[in-house]
C-alpha cells in the first residue's frame, strides 16, 4: 500500500491551469524526486499536498486517509512536513529554539499547564530540548545549538531547515530544492542528509531538484513535470534517456552529459508517459 497517493490533481488560479490531473503514488521508504522547468507546477504539488493550496479537483491521502480540507497544521500531525524554496528560519532565534519550534504538533501540555509551569509541562520541556538537541547532531549542528540562526552558513541554514521538519516525527518529508545554491560540499553532504533520512530514520523522501547528478544519484524513481502536467515518471536511467524529458527539460547536452557520467547498471524499470501530443519547445534548464 502507497505511503501517499495522490490522484488526478488540478489546480486553477484563474485561467491558468498550474497543476493538471498530476497523479503520483509515493511508497514507505522510497526517495523520489519530481524535476521540470521552472514554472512546471513541481512547488504547487507541494503546496496542494500540504494544505496551503486545495485542490480543484482529485483526492490526496496519507496511509489511506484523505488529506484534502485540512489545514497545513492538520497534515504536519499526520505527518508530513516540508522545506521550502527559500529558506524560511526564525533568524533571532537560536539553532535550538528553531527546532524547538518544530516541536509545536507534537508537544501535550495544556495552555493552562503552561501558564503555570506545572510538572506536566517542564518534562514536555525537557524532552523537547533533548529531542531538539539529538536531532541538531543528527543534521550535524550539534556544535551550533546555541548560535543564531542567521549566523549559519547557506549549506548549514538549509540542514537546520530539515531538522526543524524533523521535529514533528514525519512519515513522509518534501523537500523543495534542497541543495540549491550550494558548492560542491554542501551539495554532498545534502546528499548524504537525504540518504540517512530514509537510511536512519525510515522517512520518506520526495524531493524537487534541479541538480540532475544528484537526482540522477538519489532518487528510486523520479516524475517530470511540465506545463502542470505530468509527461514521464520511471528510473533514472530511463528518464535520463527519454525523448520527451530531454526536449522539455534535460537538452541534448544535458543527456549526454548524465549518460557519460552515471552507471549504466540502473534497475530496468519501464518508463510511464502521459499519452499527450507534442509539447512546445521549453527553454532547456542546466
Amino acid at each position: 500500500m502507497a505511503l501517499l497517493e495522490a490522484q488526478h490533481i488540478t489546480k486553477r488560479f484563474g485561467g491558468l491551469t498550474a497543476v493538471n490531473s498530476v497523479s503520483l503514488e509515493v511508497d514507505p521508504h522510497s526517495i523520489i524526486s519530481v524535476i521540470g522547468p521552472n514554472g512546471a507546477g513541481k512547488t504547487t504539488f507541494f503546496n496542494i499536498v500540504t494544505g496551503i493550496y486545495q485542490p480543484d479537483e482529485g483526492t490526496i491521502t496519507l496511509d489511506g486517509q484523505s488529506l484534502v480540507g485540512l489545514r497545513p497544521d492538520q497534515i504536519a500531525a499526520q505527518g508530513i512536513t516540508r522545506t521550502f524554496q527559500n529558506i524560511r528560519l526564525f533568524n533571532n532565534m537560536t539553532v535550538l529554539e528553531n527546532v524547538l519550534v518544530g516541536q509545536h504538533p507534537r508537544l501535550k501540555s495544556s495552555v493552562w499547564q503552561i501558564l503555570l509551569h506545572s510538572r506536566g509541562f517542564k518534562e514536555d520541556e525537557r524532552q523537547a530540548e533533548e529531542k531538539a538537541r539529538k536531532l541538531l547532531e543528527f543534521v550535524r549542528l550539534g556544535h551550533r545549538r546555541n548560535d543564531l540562526a542567521r549566523s549559519l552558513a547557506y549549506g548549514e541554514q538549509r540542514r537546520l531547515e530539515i531538522a526543524r521538519a524533523l521535529a514533528s516525527d514525519p512519515k513522509l518529508i518534501l523537500l523543495d530544492e534542497p541543495a540549491a545554491g550550494m558548492n560542491p560540499q554542501e551539495t554532498e553532504e545534502a546528499t548524504d542528509l537525504i540518504r540517512r533520512l530514509r537510511d536512519d530514520r525510515g522517512i520518506t523522501v520526495v524531493l524537487i531538484e534541479h541538480d540532475m547528478s544528484l537526482v540522477m544519484e538519489i532518487s528510486e524513481r523520479i516524475v517530470v513535470l511540465d506545463y502542470g502536467k505530468k509527461i514521464a515518471e520511471g528510473a533514472p536511467l530511463e528518464i535520463r534517456r527519454d525523448p520527451r524529458v530531454i526536449e522539455a527539460y534535460l537538452g541534448a547536452g544535458a543527456a549526454a552529459a548524465l549518460e557519460a557520467q552515471m552507471p549504466h547498471d540502473a534497475p530496468n524499470t519501464t518508463t510511464t508517459s502521459s499519452p499527450q501530443p507534442a509539447l512546445p519547445q521549453t527553454p532547456n534548464q542546466k
